[in-house]
């Protein structure tokens, strides 16, 4: 068991990021380190009064953000960039002390966001810019596109990767002019302050960037109530009660929700191939990653084959608590998730399932560990089979032909993420066109889609609404300013026309525009 946190995260450095949490009246939460349960620091817990009041103060920093001209916004993202990179390990110490991942999960996590900045650092220019088209009178008139920042940005950050969401989703808000108020969960609000802190090194003004920290009943309804668009990731149940606050108040939200994400493996598949990506895909974050993998569809004529090979790489797995790169595994976030995975393999058990490996919790190496688990026989009425799990299980299903496979996976309320294996990639094409999902990687599980940052990454049915990446991911903190121009007053009747010879001169331009491809 691990007994000694990094170096990097001193007493000096926690107290430093907590102070710039308001919270008046003292009340705070106690953030452990996962691995061992020690406290770590006092978390400040913020009143209705502080979220106002942050709110007030990004609101007033913003008005003189939103005046500066988008390549002088752009500087300060070129050179967060460079710091963020350079501070990936003090990052990715402070990542793995609050949510007891991996360290590779929690340096992969820390390239999240430069990678969104890379690819809005290229884009944000032209999407930006004043766009003209033309008016309904050739060469008289025009309309001009005008992209302005909504205001102040609520954004609910999860704790699976609470500095990839708590600064990404950010960075295209910032980026368009707004100011943004982040609630980080609790249990994992070190990561997101020490990158905001770094984006005040490279320039961003203070009071910009504002964080408030409760328990989500508590904060989340004033924060929505004085956003002017939210911005949410985390369970379907949730973002339901987020979205109709959202509604009410008549302003935009997007909510990438929960998933219970299939991969369809093919009958041509390279096993030893497959078996590799797939443990990312499954076990990767201790699963705790809104796209991975909780059901694996195979080919009848080569389960016995496919399924065998899975688990012995499956039990191969190395877990532990370290800070360095030798687990695979790291920790759920706490014992009260361990609890609930245990609970999902407890009831798929109790109605039928097998536990071809894995199935317990591992105390003796620290409180919230599970082993990574596969299960067989999972059906419909257990929870392993029909709700989100979010942790290493995973059920391995057989099936007789593609379309029976097809029908399966989309046989969920989810739409988030699903992934097709083949040696055949036209193949596995014509599969992932048919799965109601809004990402589906080919011969990988779900980091290919993610990283893929020109383009929108969302969920459908009752996975989400709106997207995050692309294009959209920055024009959705925009409204659409529409200013027309008129050089002449040519719209309507000339004085002593009959109407009827206008209407007629009206429809015939029509025709005319049409044919010449004018409008």
């Amino acid at each position: 068991m691990v007994t000694t946190r990094p170096a990097s995260v001193t007493d000096e450095l926690l107290e430093r990021l907590v102070a710039r949490v308001p919270g008046r009246t003292g009340a705070t939460w106690k953030l452990t380190e996962v691995y061992t349960g020690e406290v770590l620091v006092e978390l400040p817990q913020s009143t209705p009064q502080d979220i106002e009041q942050a709110f007030a103060e990004a609101r007033a920093a913003q008005a003189l953000w939103a005046q500066w001209p988008v390549a002088k916004r752009l500087e300060v993202f070129e050179r967060a960039h460079t710091l963020l990179i350079d501070n990936a390990h003090t990052t990715a110490d402070l990542i793995q002390v609050e949510s007891g991942k991996n360290r590779r999960m929690a340096i992969e996590e820390t390239c999240d966001p430069p990678m969104v900045m890379s690819y809005y650092l290229k884009r944000a220019k032209k999407l930006l810019a004043p766009a003209k088209h033309g008016g309904p009178i050739p060469f008289l008139s025009s309309s001009t596109e005008v992209r302005v920042p909504k205001g102040v940005v609520g954004i609910i950050a999860p704790w699976n990767f609470p500095f990839a969401t708590g600064l990404s989703d950010a960075i295209p808000a910032l980026i368009a002019g707004n100011a943004v108020v982040v609630k980080p969960d609790n249990k994992t609000a070190l990561s997101p302050l020490f990158g905001i802190s770094l984006l005040e090194e490279a320039g961003l003004p203070k009071g910009l960037f504002q964080v408030v920290c409760g328990e989500g009943p508590d904060v989340g309804p004033t924060l929505i109530d004085n956003a002017d668009y939210v911005m949410f990731t985390g369970s379907t149940a949730t973002g339901r009660v987020i979205g109709e606050r959202a509604g009410r108040n008549l302003i935009g939200c997007c909510l990438e929700l929960g998933g219970k994400n299939p991969m369809i493996v093919l009958d041509d598949v390279d096993a030893e191939e497959w078996v590799e990506g797939a443990m990312f895909g499954v076990f990767g974050n201790t699963g705790q990653i809104c796209m991975h993998i909780e059901r694996i569809y195979l080919p009848e004529s080569r389960y016995d084959e496919l399924r065998s090979a899975f688990v012995e790489r499956a039990e191969r797995l190395t877990i532990g608590a370290a800070y360095d790169f030798g687990p695979e595994l790291g920790s759920l976030v706490s014992v009260e998730h361990r609890d609930r995975v245990a609970s999902h393999v407890e009831d798929a058990v109790a109605k039928g399932a097998t536990v071809l490996t894995g199935g317990r919790a591992r105390p003796d190496i620290g409180p919230a560990f599970f082993e990574p688990t596969v299960l067989e026989g999972v059906t419909k009425d257990m929870l392993a089979g029909a709700t989100e799990t979010f942790g290493p299980v995973v059920g391995l299903y057989p099936y007789r032909t593609v379309d029976e496979a097809v029908a399966l996976a989309n046989d969920t309320d989810y739409g988030l993420n699903a992934s097709v294996w083949s040696a055949d990639v036209a193949r596995a094409e014509a599969v992932a066109e048919r799965i109601e999902s809004g990402n589906v990687n080919i011969n990988d599980s779900l980091a290919t889609a993610y990283a893929s940052k020109a383009s929108p990454s969302g969920g459908v049915k009752q996975s989400g609404v709106g997207a995050r990446h692309g294009d959209q991911g920055l024009l959705k903190y925009t409204d659409a300013k529409n200013v027309a121009v008129l050089k002449k007053q040519v719209m309507g009747a000339r004085p002593g026309q009959d109407y009827d010879a206008y209407v007629k001169q009206m429809l015939s331009s029509l025709k005319l525009m049409r044919r010449l491809r004018v409008r």
